[in-house]
């Protein structure tokens, strides 16, 4: 009677034990980043299918993180707090070149999205060097279209201030009450948040000539190869209501960051002194060639 039961007790202490394993070559616990942008129970919301998803898949601890802007975002990525993060182009390129992730599965992203500079449609600033003396605003670093790409094309101008906002609504809300004479954001974000001031409110003086590829989950190195090909090959698999609901692309090619790279790795020499008064969007000591 004794050595049934005990087998039994055997079986049992098995069976909890698989349950509470984690796939072979995955950690105990995840954390992913996302940017909120002021909305974390959003964002919250919005991956909880994922995290439910991966939790189970992974047999590991799922940790959604949410940051308010793309500031904080850049702290997480230089110190490595995330093991797998959900970023838009500026910072999946920030994030491969300075550090040490990898782009594994594209993001949902708009086609074509560009970086555009507006003015008041009552403006006389007709073109970028119509801007010298000037005072512009600016999204917060990390981003694409609102930072990088305005910086390095404006090269080689010397303007009368910068002001950085955190969001393209607040730069938009600062054109149309003169506290800037003009405002850098993404086309597409100009066609949407327009619609909530006056009709004809704006008008476009500059749009880049490049497009932006979209973004990337991207992962840590700090991440075993073997980690992390399990972790891209349930990403891959995960069912379509799930990926949609997180904006990704499972079966889709990761874009190419060259180019912005090229642009952000540019631009940096010179963020310091576009902070100052008067801001000066060059540097002395190199000249920033297209």
């Amino acid at each position: 009677m004794l050595l049934p039961r005990f087998l039994g007790i055997i079986l049992i202490f098995g069976t909890i034990t698989a349950c509470n394993q984690v796939q072979p070559g995955v950690s105990k616990k995840l954390v992913v980043g996302v940017i909120g942008y002021g909305e974390a129970d959003r964002s919250l919301d919005q991956y909880s299918d994922l995290q439910s998803y991966l939790g189970i898949e992974l047999k590991s601890i799922i940790e959604i993180e949410p940051v308010y802007n793309e500031i904080q975002a850049l702290d997480k990525l230089a110190k490595q707090e995330w093991d797998l993060a959900f970023t838009p182009p500026g910072l999946t390129a920030i994030a491969i070149r300075r550090h040490q992730y990898k782009a594994i599965i594209p993001l949902e992203g708009i086609e074509e999205l560009r970086s555009a500079i507006v003015v008041n449609q009552d403006s006389s600033l007709e073109n970028i060097k119509d801007l010298t003396g000037k005072t512009i605003a600016l999204g917060q670093e990390g981003s694409a279209t609102n930072y990088y790409l305005p910086i390095y094309n404006l090269y080689g101008l010397a303007l009368k201030k910068v002001r950085f906002s955190s969001t393209p609504q607040i730069s938009l809300k600062w054109l149309e009450q003169r506290e800037v004479d003009a405002a850098a954001l993404s086309l597409q974000e100009f066609n949407q948040y327009r619609l909530d001031f006056p009709q004809k409110q704006f008008r476009i003086i500059d749009v880049d000539a490049h497009t932006i590829p979209s973004g990337a989950i991207i992962i840590a190195d700090k991440i075993k190869p073997e980690q992390a090909q399990v972790i891209q090959n349930v990403l891959a698999q995960a069912p379509s209501n799930i990926a949609a609901s997180a904006n990704f692309l499972p079966n889709e090619p990761v874009p190419r960051y060259e180019y912005l790279t090229k642009v952000i790795e540019r631009v940096i020499p010179i963020s310091e002194r576009i902070k100052e008064q008067p801001a000066l969007f060059y540097d002395s000591h190199k000249s920033l060639a297209k």
